[in-house]
């Protein structure tokens, strides 16, 4: 059985840290073999337009260019439907391989059998 990872992101710029350890755990565990599904939500929806993650930077962490390009060669990754209307992000705004999805997606994904699911 293949166990699916599902790492919600749930701060951007305004958490720093935060955004970073998603970001970290997400794209080390898509290095290791596991099967990732990466959600951006609230304030991290916005590193789902182009040019944005490299607008981010924190001392001493990877930067997130290259951990959101490791996500979306390797894993999946989601932009929370409602969150990416309330920034007036559409389908057609976001980076190529990143859909935008709801509450249903997550709840499926993360109900499935073996999944594990880790916000931050």
């Amino acid at each position: 059985m293949t166990r699916l990872l599902v790492v919600k992101a749930t701060a951007g710029a305004d958490a720093p840290e935060r955004c970073s350890q998603a970001f970290t755990v997400a794209s080390t565990a898509v290095a290791a073999g596991v099967d990732v599904s990466f959600w951006l939500t609230g304030e991290s929806t916005w590193f789902a337009l182009p040019g944005r993650a490299e607008q981010f930077a924190l001392p001493h962490a990877a930067p997130l260019p290259d951990l959101l390009e490791l996500l979306l060669a390797n894993g999946r990754v989601t932009a929370c439907t409602q969150c990416a209307a309330r920034r007036d992000i559409t389908p057609d705004d976001v980076l190529p391989g990143v859909r935008i999805a709801g509450a249903a997606v997550f709840v499926e994904e993360i109900m499935g059998e073996g999944a594990q699911a880790l916000v931050y």
